[in-house]
């Protein structure tokens, strides 16, 4: 037995080599496939052999016949290209030279068409010829560093078929096409994203832009400024602002339609920007201006639509939305300052004679009582039109604007300047929150009552003089609080929440400080009632009194009160409570302010009684003609010394107890002013409807007079003062040293919560505090040292 060892190899069998067939020579291959190519471009590639000619093309690359099947099979795809032009393109070139778009836009079809035709023919032959020649692209197209054939069929195809003119007749055709179309005529766009799509995935130069973007995008961009440019021109000369704006925009969703269906997304970019700078910018004022039709036309009539299509092109362009800032800021100041004249404001408020309020009953067949042509209409009728108009502007700001911050900041400056530019404007708002307080949230519903206070506190943010509206605010509460004339404590305190929140604690403090003067009278008379309870002998009448601690309450209420001599009967009254109050609290003293109170009588007349609310002065007159006959009278001397009060205010109130509306008292001889030779005597004829009665106070307008506001504005201006000083102080005591610019700019911001301290005010406290040694001045003369 023999054996192999490992590893030992077997012998193999040599086969012997086959006799191939000898090939056809070169000329007789290139001759064969150069048949089968013509053939294919003549469509007839369905009666031909696809492997024995992908083996001709073989043979030739094996046979060192590259060259000459490369360069053969170009001119063949070369001459191909060539007829496809003079049998398909060159019938079609458009021949309507003069005419409008509509006469040109059938031929300009049809030759796109037939350029598309011919890109269909060129690629349908090149696609089998990329299949026919794979073996040569793999070998020989690498070696020889040429361009696969596939390439080099769209090379010659750019090179035979895109030469002019025909490109430029591709370009004109396009144009026409997109023209036509912008006129308004039908036109098949089929026919032009077909063409499209040819320049589009042709290339002069490798990584080099394409066809498309290199010759007919540049042409569309300046063909379009042209047309856009004129036609802005004529738009504005036919349209009125509406109109204009919407063919605009028309043209922006018909552009880019255009661009993204049947040209190149990327022209949709070029194109918006032609538009904007032939149709928007250069028309932005012209547009907001036009007459009967502009931005006032369209916010006088509510046009939301057309101002939300203003905003959306404004928008679209840089200098669009300070246009429009521009234009809404001036907009509002001019409807802002026609709404009440300040000479206006000064007739109606400044008359005197008329009541201090008159009552708000109806009587028989009389209607309702008008109110009194007085300060409040004309406060009240200033800041319902400032409401209304930041109503107005807040409602276009948010439906068509989109609450843009840019175009709200303008508005918001607008109603500012408006506000701060009326002297009265911190007097009016809190005599529109005075009247609103009083009666005029009456009947609505906690949440309506929260509409009112924020629309009246969004307008107080503005007010520059916030202590100027303190002082009256403080004025205006205090008296709703001591005649009990607020419709609601809730609201009350909801307003002086509101306020809080805006300016601090330190700003609502003292009014806060009157709430609670309220709640301890009110419990103060509780006990008093339980102390009256505890004696034998019962009250002739009920004694209400309230305690204001001095510094919470306005100093026009609290200064020395206007002497009057009260009735023995009340006079014993007051006694008798001041005696039970300075029991309880040792070392207080009180101050009887009677020209704050008011008084229920009962009054017997000829037909009825009837019920009276009278100030406590107009009491101590009528119970001076408690016990006189109905012949008998008093002078006007008499009153004065036996009451004791000062002429003004006694003239105030006879003139409204025997001149106004409610005469209960007969003046001799009639009429309307106050004499010192008149007597006076009880009208027992008094008739009215009504069982209650409010006979207000005659008074000048409860908006200041020239005199009243010197008077309030010396008062604060010295607040000022002290405030200035005060604050200048707690910067330098925490600091110790400031540069004076440094000082300047910081005290400014501290108050300008309260009011706007000018640097010449704020220079002159300084000087003040260094004659004081509060501060020294350095030597650099340009800062300053605490002194502690």
């Amino acid at each position: 037995m023999s054996t192999v060892a490992p590893g030992a190899r077997k012998k193999q069998k040599i086969r012997p080599i086959k006799k191939r067939a000898p090939d056809a020579s070169a000329p007789d291959t290139w001759t064969s496939l150069s048949n089968a190519i013509q053939e294919i471009h003549n469509h007839n590639a369905s009666n031909l052999s696809f492997e024995q000619n992908y083996r001709f093309a073989y043979q030739m690359v094996v046979q060192k016949q590259g060259d000459q099947l490369y360069n053969g099979v170009n001119s063949l795809v070369a001459t191909n290209i060539d007829k496809l032009v003079d049998a398909e393109v060159k019938p079609t070139f458009p021949t309507t030279v003069l005419g409008d778009a509509s006469q040109k836009s059938p031929e300009s079809e049809r030759f796109l068409k037939a350029v598309r035709s011919s890109w269909d023919d060129h690629i349908g032959g090149m696609t089998k010829l990329r299949d026919l020649l794979k073996y040569m692209d793999r070998v020989y197209v690498p070696a020889a560093g040429k361009l696969l054939i596939w390439d080099s069929g769209m090379k010659l195809f750019l090179e035979h078929m895109l030469k002019q003119p025909i490109l430029g007749h591709i370009i004109s055709a396009i144009l026409n096409q997109i023209e036509a179309e912008r006129e308004g005529y039908a036109i098949n766009r089929s026919a032009v994203k077909s063409c499209v799509d040819v320049l589009l995935q042709l290339q002069e130069a490798y990584d080099g832009p394409n066809v498309y973007q290199s010759s007919v995008e540049p042409e569309i961009i300046r063909s379009s400024r042209g047309y856009y440019t004129r036609e802005g021109d004529a738009l504005l000369d036919s349209c009125d602002a509406p109109e204009y704006l919407k063919k605009v925009e028309d043209r922006f969703a018909s552009e880019d339609d255009r661009a993204h269906h049947y040209l190149s997304r990327q022209t949709a970019t070029p194109l918006s920007q032609i538009l904007e700078e032939t149709l928007l910018t250069p028309h932005l004022t012209r547009v907001i201006a036009m007459p009967n039709s502009g931005l006032d036309n369209m916010l006088d009539m509510d046009q939301t639509d057309n101002l939300s299509r203003l905003y959306r092109l404004f928008s679209k362009v840089p200098e669009g939305i300070s246009t429009l800032k521009r234009a809404m800021k001036d907009s509002i100041l001019r409807r802002g300052t026609s709404l009440v004249q300040p000479t206006d404001m000064d007739d109606e408020g400044n008359g005197e004679g008329q009541p201090d309020a008159a009552p708000d009953v109806k009587g028989k067949g009389k209607g309702k009582a008008r109110a009194a042509p007085n300060g409040p209409s004309v406060a009240s009728k200033w800041v319902e039109g400032v409401l209304a108009l930041k109503d107005k502007f807040d409602d276009v700001w948010k439906k068509s604007f989109s609450s843009d911050r840019e175009i709200g900041t303008a508005c918001n400056e607008a109603f500012e300047n408006i506000i701060n530019k009326n002297p009265r404007a911190p007097e009016f708002i809190s005599l529109f929150i005075d009247e609103n307080l009083k009666k005029g949230l009456k009947g609505k519903s906690d949440q309506e009552v929260d509409i009112v206070l924020d629309k009246t506190i969004c307008i107080f943010r503005f007010i520059s003089d916030k202590d100027v509206f303190e002082r009256h605010y403080k004025t205006h509460l205090a008296k709703r609080l001591l005649q009990s004339r607020s419709v609601s404590d809730d609201a009350e305190r909801s307003m002086l929440s509101k306020l809080k929140v805006e300016c601090g604690f330190h700003f609502t403090q003292k009014l806060e400080g009157m709430f609670i003067d309220m709640k301890t009278s009110s419990d103060t008379m509780d006990a008093y009632r339980r102390h009256l309870s505890k004696l034998e002998s019962d009250p002739e009448f009920d004694l209400i009194v309230t305690i204001m601690t001095s510094n919470n309450w306005p100093n026009t209420l609290t200064q020395s009160p206007p002497p009057c001599r009260l009735p023995e009967s009340l006079s014993k009254a007051c006694t008798n409570f001041e005696h039970f109050y300075l029991a309880r609290h040792n070392g207080r003293r009180l101050t009887w302010q009677l020209g704050l109170g008011n008084a229920d009588i009962r009054v017997n007349f000829k037909s009825r009684k009837h019920d009276l609310n009278v100030s406590t002065f107009a009491l101590a007159i009528l119970l001076l003609f408690e016990n006189l006959g109905s012949d008998d009278f008093l002078t006007y001397e008499e009153l004065l010394s036996t009451t004791g009060m000062e002429e003004p205010e006694l003239k105030r109130q006879l003139q409204s107890l025997a001149c106004a509306k409610f005469k209960v008292l007969k003046k001799h001889p009639p009429g309307r002013e106050i004499d010192a030779g008149d007597s006076f005597s009880f009208n027992n004829d008094f008739t009215s409807p009504m069982q209650r009665i409010k006979i207000g106070t005659v008074a000048s307008s409860r908006v200041e007079n020239p005199d009243e506001q010197k008077e309030t504005q010396d008062r604060i201006d010295e607040e000022r003062r002290h405030q200035i000083e005060a604050c200048i102080v707690r910067i330098m005591k925490d600091r110790k040293h400031m540069l004076h610019n440094d000082l300047i700019n910081e005290v400014a911001r501290q108050l300008g919560g309260r009011f706007q301290p000018q640097p010449m005010s704020i220079k002159k406290r300084i000087e003040h505090l260094i004659e004081r040694d509060y501060l020294e001045r350095c030597e650099d003369r340009k800062s300053y040292n605490y002194l502690a």
